[in-house]
């Protein structure tokens, strides 16, 4: 998948959460400070090209929708991210995250958990 820019990502999260939007739909949700509508319309115009959102007409008003899946959006990000900084190591990405002081006890133990779940599964 292309990557996104994040105003793209923004947008995209706003057409995820709808399934479904015109384009005064998203210029509602969109967070203040609002885009331009043409900053929007030129946004969505961009992810056309990209394959990532589609429209169908309705009337005069287009009706865009999401091709791509938020789960398959970002599970391609994060494999993009392990590849360009962990050396496409997965536990390098756990062992830097776990290493980092920013984690509370509760996080490092919902990790623990997670971690032992996935460990059952494997073993089964």
């Amino acid at each position: 998948m292309i990557p996104l820019t994040p105003s793209e990502e923004k947008l995209m999260q706003l057409l995820w959460h709808r399934k479904k939007a015109l384009l005064k739909d998203l210029m509602a949700d969109f967070p203040e400070p609002k885009p331009a509508k043409t900053t929007l319309a030129t946004l969505l115009k961009r992810l056309i090209d990209k394959n990532a959102v589609a429209y169908t007409t309705q009337g005069s008003a287009r009706s865009y929708y999401p091709l791509v899946s938020k789960s398959d959006y970002s599970k391609s990000s994060v494999s993009n991210l392990v590849s360009r900084f962990f050396n496409g190591s997965m536990a390098q990405l756990a062992s830097y995250c776990t290493a980092q002081d920013q984690l509370s006890t509760d996080e490092l133990e919902q990790l623990k958990e997670i971690i032992d779940i996935q460990l059952k599964r494997k073993e089964s």
